[in-house]
This record gives structure tokens, C-alpha cells and sequence, in this order.
């Protein structure tokens, strides 16, 4: 014991490293605790005095400890004052960044020409185009509004949950009156596709929100339209420049057509995308506060099925977790089939093989989203770990997808998943020989293999600590190989139904001509 307590001092910074590490304030370490032991967990005061070394841990809560952390109780007492902080590339969109040069061509006047001319030649409407501009500030800001989220916190005073009867006073104390409209999804057309659409609710300037009574039967739809139409007035006063909400098409609002989806852009694209976001920013934090809303999330390890109990959508819970989450390396998805992308989040810099709402020419039918897209499966969620190829870099994530319909009837999947690198070297492994063991067991065995002893044993230590349980649900099924497109598949033999493209035949056959011209001298 006396030996236990000269090591104290070291094990308390060791302790707070970790704990900061896995970006875990101290009320949210003892909960953990509690989950695990409630008998045993220390409260957030005797933490406090642990880390500064003012307390020695008993054995019971060293070995609660060690084993949130995936520790050996030796760990903490080795007498070394220091944990290792290994540098974690920060990346942040799924884009490199492109030299602007030369700069001549790239000056203000001449893009400002330009742009406009490549949407029109490429039939990119300006909501779609100012949408890819968001994407990049929110990828880049890593999901950051300090002040939208200030803004809902200070109407929603934190409450969680909050019921369709909270969010119907709350409009009411602001001034908005509720009235509703009987309108059923209709069939339309949608550039070169069908799909049923649906009017669910708009806003009338200056204080009235049309609803569609279809509504009432979905608490959870009806509870994000309304906290959006509230965000409205409370960030815009409600003057009316917003867009409705609608179920297909373009962005998720009614399929294209008239001045307001012709391809180019106008002055007021920017304007409605932009606040189109905030509003569903601001909904997301009004219904799901991030303190309370995180705890939820370490109650329920994460699973997205949670927010079946408090009436939130599978949507609202993934979106919202990829921020409140104290790992920030997360991505998300929704697209629709055949290969629609209708939004995206990639704050870990994913790789992905298209856009929004560009449907996909050559997709990696390995990726998750797809598989649940286009195949006839008898689940509608599915966890997947996957070895992402992107050029001669092997990256290494986990996803958890959902099938489901939207309020018209449209199927679409919707995938939450987490850059797992990063994870592996904050927990002392070495993530690059897991990634390349995974990888070359995957290439041995046609793309697809389950995941070696070693490297399962290092993810569900890591993925303990994360405290997402869909990770380790993945670990049961095989891993697979992935690429940004099929036409550039690693594997020996490619997906069934990839082929080759010209482009890459031509690359090809110079690679070999040079080679053979360099041998030959």
C-alpha cells in the first residue's frame, strides 16, 4: 500500500490524460462507473481528488477503472508519469484541397464567371451547389455553431425529451399559430427517375406553420418539423424565406421543376440553403440538448434504436450524435436508390464516390449503403467493418445502417459510422499493422474475411472505451474491402458487375509501354 501511494501523484495525471484523451468530462467518467458498478463508481468530487492525487483509488475502483479504459490495473501503477500521445492526423472533409494556381485563373471576377457556366453545363441547380458549400464549412468547422446550439438551449432550457405537447406550447409561446392541411404523397417525376413526394409542413411569413395532418402519426417527424419552423422564427423572425418540407426530390423537397430548380443559380440559393441548415441544426439541438442528449447516448452505448423510446428519428439521432459525441472522428449518410446521395457529413474526411443527389456511375457495391440499398435483405439494419482503399492508403471504419422509408414511402438508407484509426492509437495499438493484417486477410480471401484474433481483440478494446456498442456487433460478421469507385477495385478479382473503364485501360497500357521502353534500354 505504501508503495500504491507514492505512484498516486502519477497515476491521477495518468487517469486525467486518458480521460481528456477520450474527451470524457468528469460527470460523464462517473457515469460510466455507475454503469458499470453503481455500487462501487466514485462520484465526480472524488475523481477530482484522485487526479490531482489528493485520494488513492481503492482497489475496487482501480479495477473499475481499468476496466472502462481496457487497462491492467499495473498500468496505472507503473510508475511512469506519462501516457504516450501519439500524433492523430486531423483531417477534416472528404475532398483534398486544391492548389489554386495558376492564380491568375482563379481570381474572383473570372470564378465568379465561371461558376455559374459549370452548373449550367453540368445541370447542377445553385441549391445544390450552395448545399456542397455547407457540407465544406461544416466538415471543416467539425459540426461547430456555438450559437445555433446557444440558440436552442436558451428556447428549450435544456429539456430532454421534449413531446410533440412541448413543442406545440413552445410555438405557441412564440407566436406561431399551428394549422393543418390534408394532402397525400402524389407520384412525380425527378430528373430521370420516379418517386412519390409528399408537402409535410411549410412556414407562411410572418407567424403561421402549416402542417400536414399526415403528421399525427408520426410524433417523430411531426417534432423535427416543428422544432425546425420554431428555429425559423427564433433565428429569422420568421419573414418566410425557408424552404418547405417535403418528402423526395431534390434535397429532400418536392421533385424539380420551374425557375426555382433550374440548373445555374441565383441570388436567393445561397440564402434558403443556409437557412435551411441552421433551422435543422437548430432542431437537432433544441431536440436533443447536447449535455443530457450525450448521457442518453452513454446510457444506450450508442445504439440508434434509443431513439425509438423518446419518439426522435433514426435521422435526428445519428446526425446529432456525430456532433454531442466526444470522438469527432464520425461520418454519416442518407441516400436513396438506385445511388442518391441526399446528405452527407464526413467530419473524419471519408472518401466517398459521389455527391448530392448525383447518382452513382460506378459504385463499390461492397459499401454498406449500397448493399442495403439494392439487395433484398431480410434486416433493416446492419453493422459493417470495413478497409477503405483510397490509392495505396488502407483505411479502417465501422458503420452502422438502417433501411427505412421517409413519409412518402420511399425506401433510403441511412448510415452513422466512425473513422476507427484514430481510436486503435489512443488506445496504445498498433493501428497501422491492425489496419494491414485486416486488409491482407480480406485480399486473401476474395474481399471479404473475417477479422483476424489480434486485430478483434484491439478494436473491441477500443470500441469499450468508445462505448459504442454497434462496433462490436460488427466484429461478428466478416470485413470487407471497399473502394471509392468499382473501376478501381484492389481486389484480385473485381465485384461482379465492375468493369473496367476506358480511362483506366489508357492509364494502364501507358504504365506498361513506359516500363517496358525503361527495361529495353
Amino acid at each position: 500500500m505504501t508503495q500504491h501511494i507514492r505512484k498516486s501523484h502519477f497515476l491521477g495525471t495518468k487517469l486525467h490524460a486518458l480521460r481528456k484523451r477520450n474527451g470524457l468530462t468528469l460527470e460523464e467518467l462517473s457515469a460510466r462507473c455507475i454503469q458499470l458498478d453503481s455500487q462501487s463508481a466514485p462520484s465526480v468530487s472524488y475523481l477530482s481528488m484522485i487526479e490531482s492525487g489528493k485520494r488513492v483509488p481503492s482497489e475496487d475502483v482501480l479495477g473499475l477503472l481499468s476496466s472502462l479504459f481496457q487497462r491492467d490495473p499495473r498500468w496505472f501503477l507503473d510508475g511512469n508519469p506519462e501516457i504516450e500521445t501519439p500524433a492523430i492526423r486531423q483531417r477534416a472533409g472528404g475532398a483534398a484541397g486544391v492548389p489554386l494556381e495558376p492564380a491568375f485563373l482563379f481570381s474572383k471576377e473570372l470564378l465568379r464567371a465561371a461558376i455559374p457556366e459549370l452548373l449550367a453545363q453540368t445541370g447542377t441547380t445553385g441549391r445544390e451547389f450552395a448545399h456542397l458549400l455547407i457540407r465544406s464549412h461544416q466538415e471543416m468547422s467539425r459540426n461547430a455553431f456555438p450559437d445555433l446550439e446557444r440558440s436552442a438551449e436558451g428556447v428549450g432550457e435544456r429539456r430532454f425529451p421534449l413531446g410533440v405537447d412541448d413543442l406545440m406550447r413552445l410555438c405557441k409561446h412564440h407566436g406561431l399559430t399551428l394549422r393543418w392541411f390534408d394532402r397525400k404523397p402524389v407520384l412525380a417525376r425527378d430528373k430521370d427517375r420516379e418517386l412519390r413526394s409528399m408537402v409535410r409542413s411549410f412556414f407562411e411569413s410572418p407567424r403561421t406553420v402549416y402542417l400536414n395532418r399526415e403528421l399525427q402519426a408520426d410524433p417523430a417527424r411531426l417534432k423535427f418539423d416543428l422544432a425546425s419552423h420554431l428555429g425559423h422564427k427564433v433565428l429569422h423572425g420568421g419573414d418566410g424565406l425557408k424552404s418547405a418540407h417535403a418528402t423526395g426530390g431534390e434535397m429532400g423537397g418536392s421533385p424539380g421543376g420551374g425557375a426555382e430548380f433550374a440548373a445555374g443559380m441565383n441570388a436567393q440559393d445561397v440564402l434558403h440553403a443556409w437557412r435551411d441548415f441552421e433551422c435543422s441544426f437548430f432542431a437537432g439541438a433544441l431536440l436533443c440538448p447536447k449535455v443530457p442528449f450525450r448521457r442518453l447516448l452513454t446510457r444506450e452505448s450508442y445504439r440508434v434504436e434509443a431513439g425509438e423510446k423518446i419518439e426522435l428519428t433514426p435521422a435526428v439521432m445519428m446526425r446529432r450524435m456525430t456532433k454531442v459525441s466526444p470522438y469527432p472522428y464520425w461520418h454519416f449518410f442518407d441516400a436513396y436508390p438506385p445511388g442518391y446521395l441526399r446528405a452527407v457529413y464526413r467530419g473524419n474526411g471519408i472518401p466517398l464516390p459521389w455527391g448530392n443527389m448525383a447518382q452513382v456511375t460506378d459504385p463499390c457495391p461492397n459499401w454498406a449503403v449500397f448493399r442495403m440499398l439494392n439487395e433484398n435483405r431480410t434486416t433493416d439494419r446492419s453493422s459493417q467493418i470495413s478497409v477503405l482503399r483510397d490509392g495505396d492508403q488502407s483505411l479502417l471504419y465501422c458503420c452502422h445502417s438502417r433501411r427505412t422509408n421517409d413519409m412518402a414511402g420511399n425506401p433510403h438508407v441511412l448510415s452513422v459510422g466512425i473513422d476507427l484509426v484514430p481510436a486503435l492509437r489512443s488506445h496504445s495499438v498498433d493501428a497501422e499493422n491492425i489496419v494491414a493484417s485486416i486488409t491482407d486477410e480480406c485480399l486473401h480471401h476474395h474481399g471479404e474475411a473475417r477479422i483476424p484474433k489480434t486485430a478483434a481483440e484491439a478494436i473491441k478494446g477500443a470500441a469499450k472505451v468508445l462505448n459504442i456498442a454497434w462496433v462490436e456487433d460488427a466484429l461478428s460478421r466478416p470485413a470487407r474491402i471497399i473502394c471509392p469507385r468499382s473501376t478501381h477495385c484492389p481486389r484480385t478479382e473485381h465485384c461482379d458487375g465492375a468493369k473496367a473503364s476506358r480511362a483506366r485501360e489508357i492509364t494502364d497500357v501507358r504504365e506498361e509501354i513506359i516500363s517496358r521502353a525503361k527495361r529495353g534500354r
